[in-house]
């Protein structure tokens, strides 16, 4: 059987080859295609945490816990030593003031400063709002996360077993619109979680490594919460691109030939989808090549 991170490798190989070059929203340029397909099967505890380079799932894992607590700012994430999310509210407070300050003291005043934090540090109505407290027409907050939860348990054959962060009215508030903006979920007749993540944009060198963690961390929650056993992993992608300042990071991934995918498993029963601590999660059997360093497009 081939190694299943060839999927990734393999769709890496295809824009690099055939890719429509093109400038984006960044001015930095990317390589892309339209549409892309990859599975993982997480039966045995399998779990797409890539090789070829390190993975820091650890980060990818407290930002999808960061994700379920509806939590928008990123003071909480930075306590965490999570800085994935700087970049943004940074660049936002730069033009607004002029002031030329480095990352580190941006994070530090976040960390620091609460009103500033505040005034600062929120991203707008990001993932975890719209998860968590979508804002309905008429006026009330909806609970997606809680919903998928209690359908898992009480009606697994729906075909509505969704959520999305895509709220129309809220995307111009926000930081970032969200890029995997749809999970999907499926029950097999005997008891296993499928579940499809679709990203309309995806960052194919720094960004999707790290949201196949999170899509997984996330399945291996609900799993657990409605009694089931975690299936297989579908990802979709809308526009794949590599950044130009990618590509030679990238012809250096597709040198390495992958080694055997590690294992993600709870170690505790949560009481609930709340419930959930990083120190829930076990990742063992990672052997990755070394990490490969690039820069975030903002």
């Amino acid at each position: 059987m081939r190694h299943p991170e060839y999927q990734y490798l393999d769709l890496i190989s295809d824009v690099l080859a055939r890719g429509d070059e093109r400038v984006d929203r960044t001015g930095v340029g990317t390589r892309s295609l339209f549409g892309a397909t990859a599975r993982f099967d997480l039966s045995d505890g399998t779990v797409p945490i890539l090789t070829t380079k390190r993975v820091y799932w650890k980060p990818a894992v407290r930002e999808m816990l960061w994700f379920l607590t509806g939590q928008t700012n990123i003071q909480s994430l930075l306590k965490d030593k999570v800085r994935i999310w700087s970049d943004w509210p940074l660049d936002k407070y730069r033009r607004a003031t002029g002031e030329e300050i480095s990352q580190e003291a941006f994070e530090q005043r976040v960390l620091e400063d609460d009103a500033f934090a505040e005034q600062w540090g929120d991203l707008g109505p990001v993932y975890g709002k719209q998860w968590r407290r979508w804002l309905g027409a008429d006026g009330k907050e909806y609970d997606q996360i809680g919903t998928l939860v209690q359908t898992l348990r009480e009606n697994p054959s729906s075909r509505r077993m969704l959520f999305h962060g895509w709220n129309v009215p809220e995307l111009g508030a926000m930081a970032l619109p969200p890029c995997h903006l749809l999970y999907q979920y499926h029950v097999t007749s005997d008891g296993r979680l499928n579940s499809l993540m679709f990203q309309r944009s995806v960052d194919l060198l720094l960004g999707l490594p790290f949201n196949f963690v999170g899509a997984a961390a996330l399945q291996l929650m609900l799993a657990q919460q409605s009694g089931l056993q975690p299936g297989e992993l579908v990802w979709m992608g809308g526009d794949a691109h590599l950044y130009l300042n990618h590509l030679e990071q990238a012809q250096l991934q597709l040198t390495r030939e992958p080694r055997p995918l590690p294992k993600m498993r709870l170690l505790r029963q949560a009481a609930s989808i709340d419930d959930y601590r990083f120190e829930d999660f076990e990742v063992t059997g990672y052997d990755p090549y070394p990490p490969i360093q690039a820069d975030v497009a903002v």
